[in-house]
């Protein structure tokens, strides 16, 4: 299913179901410490959500069990929470959606607990540089979605980063995943040609 180019008003939702994912990252992250486990960011995040008056669409969603994706480390995005205990020098993930008025906007965050390595620190920076490419790519109607694509590519052959193939950029708004996948590699000029009104999450990992 192609993502649906979306009025005004639902957008102006999703930027209300955006602003709700930010407050509840800035949370989170005031509450990840040393000793933390991700089950318990995840129920701050349930209360947080509710208090905000967003929808958890995540849980259930393809049987997920939580309001909020954590992975920890060398997990990719798709952490389930539970036991796993925050330790200093962690890399921490949150990936959220949250739906308003029946639409849902989709957001991850990335962070380090307490200092870090070099290494880290570089992966950060380097896709946090990635994304910023992928969004700049964007030229409004007409876009070919392998113009993002490549345009996150090269920035992760530049800092020598591998690229997570199986999962992929999408389509967002009436439902979690809509189409067109986006990609993290191409060519440009190649893909799905973007129009005026559609949403997408680009997803450097």
């Amino acid at each position: 299913m192609i993502t649906k180019v979306k009025t005004a008003q639902e957008i102006k939702d999703m930027r209300t179901s955006g602003a709700m994912i930010m407050n509840v990252f800035d949370y989170l992250k005031s509450k990840t410490e040393i000793g933390t486990t991700t089950k318990q960011l995840a129920d701050l995040a349930a209360i947080e959500i509710k208090k905000l008056g967003g929808e958890s669409v995540l849980l259930g969603y393809s049987g997920f069990p939580d309001v909020i994706c954590i992975a920890v480390n060398d997990e990719v995005v798709h952490g389930i929470p539970g036991r796993k205990v925050i330790e200093d020098g962690d890399l921490v993930s949150f990936d959220l959606c949250i739906g308003y008025n029946k639409m849902i906007t989709d957001a991850a965050t990335t962070f380090i607990v307490g200092e870090g390595s070099g290494v880290k620190r570089r992966l950060l920076k380097g896709t946090e540089e990635a994304l910023i490419a992928g969004i700049r790519a964007v030229k409004g109607d007409g876009t070919m979605t392998g113009d993002i694509g490549a345009a996150v590519e090269k920035v992760m052959t530049k800092y020598g980063f591998g690229i997570v193939r199986d999962l992929v950029g999408h389509g967002v708004g009436h439902s979690v995943h809509e189409g067109p996948d986006v990609q993290k590699k191409g060519e440009k000029g190649t893909g799905t040609k973007l129009k005026k009104g559609m949403t997408i999450a680009i997803e450097p990992m």
